[in-house]
């Protein structure tokens, strides 16, 4: 079976499974089934196919006949596209496996639909990242939009068809953008074929307007600030095993798509623009991820913070490019898809890890939580791993990628150009800053939630979830480890992806067990070695305590720590507001924490002053004042022209008649 063949077939299942489940809807535990085994085996076929067009570099291009006269539906899997199905495939098995058991909750709540839209949800990301053409990329990044709406209304509750439907209106005014950007270049070329949009001669104000629609329109579908809105939202609404997929950051593979391949990043500001807003959201990502208390709203924003990472590099790899560094270029685009790759694992795995959680405990506040590591060792130890390689902690895939981000940004800092020189050390700077709060903000995910005393009943009933869903956590772990300890035999195939798409020679980026920014003479990093060095330290460490006459049992006691002579209470234990207090208080304009009087502790508490709570709802900046700008400009544009709204059927007939005729006249000129 050769490449063609094995992703068809990939497609096929998904295909088979979407239907299948549908079909299968009333039996609703064969529905779990049907969707789980189908998107596994279509996941492990769509990996393989990438594998061989990555490792052979021969892409593959199929043609179909399309249902459009005007766009033929043409299959090119390139390196860019098979590097990004890899990435969703991967995410995909192991969220499979993960459904097995996970999916029984919607078991007699219409599975065989929840299945059918997870399947087309995936299916939508596979072709929309493998179609050369504009207008069926479109079609299938509508299905993307509307399957993933419908996955995260699932609940029917008020919070989540809320939280649906800012998705919906977000998501398709970030595609009226990315709409016009392809409807400039078709105006251009007459063509929707991507292969007529690389060879495009437009002017370059034509080229700023393209980039500068489809950054605005690919940026807010990925959640870069201020278009993040939301993401918090959703992902704290929809299934875990959705929230995983959205890990995948498809918008990402449009915005280089554009970007870089079509418009070959031709002036070094746009560059730079996605550099500093990558920053920026980097930044204040995780400054709010740091702040919550709601488990899926600090991963979601946590999202704002990893996308921000690789915009970095993105950006970084455009300057190379328009400034005529074609190391720099490769260096930047190899950091920013590295990150990209780690992140859908890493935080695949967080959203799995939580999705346990609330599986058994039926709660996202990590104040009700505490103590699950006793309870649910598996999962404490799956969320630790992904909490260690979301903080950059060495050997962990998170610490490599951003380790080439960082070498990209002091590579940027010695180019002739002034402004590079003066920004990459305060990037730089801002990345170190950022890494140092993701650090903070993940040791509170994981002390809060796994360790100390059990903060609610349903904390200290917990207990390990079923075997599929620590199969699924176990994919994403051993994934971490390997990306983290194998860069030097995966970042040179990584490289390679970038290299196609700048149209460079590859760069030399490893050899043996030895990875470095293009030449060994500037940085060199080993994580084999690194690993080896820890494990060696951890050996002599127990070598040590041997010769000195072996580790002594000590005796245990089980007492009720001392409280000032009060009754020891959960409650006394350090909160998590009380953990990043400290930065509510530095970064109190964007935090904002306001003090709510408790009207039912007053009433107690009558002979105390006053009884105050702080909460650590964020102050909604970015709504108030751009989105709520937004809104209230569309209400009161709506408000004028509801005077064509006269509840007459012949005048919006009329309506209808002149519409027509205005677009036939603007078609036959």
């Amino acid at each position: 079976m050769n490449v063609q063949q094995l992703f068809l077939l990939s497609v096929f299942l998904y295909v088979a499974g979407a239907l299948g489940s549908l079909a299968m809807n009333r039996v609703g535990k064969a529905a779990n089934y049907v969707s789980a085994i189908s998107t596994f085996t279509a996941a492990i076929a769509g990996l393989i196919s990438t594998v061989i067009v990555l490792v052979r570099e021969t892409p593959i291009v199929t043609e179909l006949s399309g249902f459009v006269p005007f766009a033929r539906f043409t299959i090119e899997m390139d390196h860019l596209s098979a590097f990004m199905i890899l990435v969703i495939s991967l995410l995909a098995a192991a969220t499979a496996i993960f459904t097995l058991t996970y999916d029984d909750q919607y078991v007699g709540k219409n599975a065989g639909i929840f299945g059918f839209l997870n399947n087309s949800y995936i299916l939508s990301m596979v072709l929309a990242v493998a179609s050369s053409n504009a207008f069926y990329f479109l079609v299938f990044w509508e299905i993307m939009t509307l399957a993933s709406y419908f996955l995260v209304v699932v609940k029917q509750d008020e919070e989540a068809i809320h939280s649906g439907f800012v998705y919906f209106a977000v998501a398709h005014a970030a595609a009226t953008a990315i709409i016009i950007s392809f409807v400039v270049l078709f105006l251009y070329t007459g063509s929707f074929s991507f292969t007529d949009f690389r060879s495009v001669e437009i002017s370059q104000a034509t080229k700023n307007l393209v980039f500068l629609l489809s950054f605005i329109g690919f940026g807010t579908k990925a959640g870069i600030v201020p278009f993040h809105i939301w993401l918090p939202r959703t992902y704290s609404s929809a299934p875990s095993t959705v929230s995983a997929l959205m890990s995948t950051k498809v918008a990402i593979y449009g915005l280089i798509r554009v970007g870089v391949d079509f418009l070959g990043a031709s002036v070094w500001w746009w560059g730079l623009t996605v550099l500093t807003i990558g920053a920026i959201s980097a930044f204040l990502g995780i400054l709010y991820a740091s702040g919550e208390n709601d488990l899926n709203r600090q991963l979601a924003y946590s999202s704002t913070e990893n996308v921000g990472i690789i915009l970095m590099g993105i950006g970084v790899g455009m300057i190379g490019v328009a400034s005529g560094q074609p190391v720099l270029g490769v260096l930047g685009i190899l950091a920013g898809l590295y990150h990209l790759l780690n992140h859908a694992v890493f935080k695949g795995l967080l959203f799995l890890g939580t999705g346990s959680i609330i599986y058994r405990i039926g709660t996202k506040n990590m104040e009700e939580m505490g103590g699950l590591a006793k309870q649910m060792p598996w999962t404490g130890f799956a969320f630790l791993t992904g909490a260690l390689a979301i903080s950059a902690i060495p050997p962990l895939n998170g610490f490599v990628s951003e380790w080439f981000l960082y070498q990209s940004l002091f590579m940027a800092g010695k180019s002739d150009i002034l402004t590079f020189k003066v920004l990459s050390p305060l990037f730089a700077v801002m990345l170190a800053l950022t890494g140092a709060l993701a650090a903070m903000c993940f040791v509170k995910a994981y002390g809060v939630t796994f360790v100390g005393p059990f903060r609610s009943d349903r904390a200290r009933e917990a207990r390990e979830v079923p075997v599929p869903m620590i199969a699924g956590m176990v994919i994403l772990v051993a994934g971490c480890i390997v990306l983290g300890l194998g860069v030097p035999m995966i970042a040179p195939y990584i490289g390679i992806v970038a290299s196609a798409l700048l149209g460079t020679n590859p760069v030399w980026v490893s050899d043996d067990m030895m990875v470095f920014p293009g030449s060994n003479s500037q940085a060199m990093l080993s994580p084999p070695l690194m690993f080896l060095l820890l494990i060696g330290l951890v050996m002599f460490s127990l070598f040590i305590v041997w010769i000195q006459g072996g580790m002594k049992a000590g005796r245990r006691i089980d007492s009720v720590p001392w409280a000032c002579g009060y009754a020891y209470s959960s409650r006394m234990a350090a909160t998590a507001n009380a953990f990043v207090q400290p930065l509510r208080i530095l970064f109190h304009p964007i935090y904002l924490l306001r003090n709510v009087l408790i009207g039912l502790g007053n009433k107690i508490a009558s002979y105390s002053k006053q009884a105050v709570d702080y909460i650590d709802r964020l102050e909604l900046i970015w709504e108030n004042n751009i989105y709520g700008l937004l809104a209230r400009g569309m209400f009161h544009l709506g408000k004028r022209v509801q005077v064509i709204q006269v509840g007459n059927v012949q005048v919006y007939c009329m309506y209808i008649i002149i519409t027509l005729v205005v677009l036939l006249i603007t078609t036959v000129r």
